[in-house]
């Protein structure tokens, strides 16, 4: 997204609390929500807030996504989604915000950003010293869409592939269909950050998937994605019928069936 820098410093003008209150719904997980097939870490962010994630573990050769979830979710909204990628040979770990699940601090758009560097770099490391050898892939639903971006537009030489559901294209037209506009707040739409630049910066294969009828991200918002992305190596997934948060209820397992395909024809994907 140009740079590392320069995205999260155009974050930190959305850092604004009329901004943050509607762009972040934190919640804890109710209950002990314990199960043993799920391991569950806290990664250390540089300024000692702690970062929960939910890592579901299969196959050492198989391709792991690393997902990035929407504002209204947490990890722990996955446990159930977590064995139906196993069961396709994908291993699948959630990573929540500062003030989901059990992450400790309050969100905020550049801490979203810059701690999606900490947690990818911990599960590059995690990965490795379990044995796990195959390609990870990123993964970002709605909001979680900016930092999947962001990671794969800055450790492209890491990152094997990038699937984008229910994403956003700009900040700016987001923003404006919560009944925020940029200039009321007095701020230069050219300086917010913007998905569609981040991922001009990625070279390895992309999937789009949205919604026919998304009336929170309208499916405008995957098109231009998907015409950023310079790859040729593309492809977007409509999901006839569908709103904003109903896409699993109408795309059944032919969702899960997608991805894999998609991730097992591009191989370890790479960013040439």
């Amino acid at each position: 997204m140009g740079s590392k820098t320069d995205t999260i410093e155009k974050a930190a003008l959305l850092d604004r609390p009329d901004i943050l209150g509607f762009l972040f719904h934190p919640r804890r997980p109710s209950g002990t929500m314990t199960d043993d097939r799920i391991e569950e870490i806290t990664v250390s962010t540089t300024d000692n807030a702690s970062i929960g994630c939910r890592l579901h573990l299969g196959g050492k050769d198989n391709p792991t996504i690393l997902f990035f979830h929407g504002n209204g979710e947490i990890a722990h909204d996955y446990d159930p989604i977590g064995p139906v990628y196993l069961s396709f040979g994908l291993n699948f770990i959630v990573a929540d915000y500062r003030g989901y699940g059990i992450s400790t601090g309050k969100p905020g758009v550049s801490a979203m950003l810059r701690d999606a560097y900490a947690v990818f770099d911990k599960i590059c490391t995690l990965l490795e010293q379990k044995g796990h050898r195959g390609p990870l892939w990123v993964m970002g639903r709605s909001l979680g869409s900016a930092p999947a971006i962001e990671i794969a537009a800055n450790r492209d030489d890491s990152v094997a592939g990038l699937i984008v559901e229910s994403g956003f294209a700009g900040i700016n037209d987001l923003l404006a269909r919560l009944g925020i506009l940029p200039r009321d707040l007095m701020i230069d739409e050219a300086m917010l950050f913007s998905n569609a630049d981040g991922i001009r910066h990625f070279n390895g294969p992309v999937m789009i998937i949205h919604a026919e009828h998304d009336h929170i991200i309208p499916l405008e918002h995957g098109r231009l994605l998907l015409e950023s992305a310079p790859t040729p190596r593309k492809t977007m997934k409509t999901i006839g019928g569908a709103d904003h948060n109903n896409i699993f209820a109408l795309a059944g397992m032919s969702y899960f069936q997608d991805i894999h395909a998609f991730i097992a024809h591009h191989g370890d994907g790479g960013a040439g």
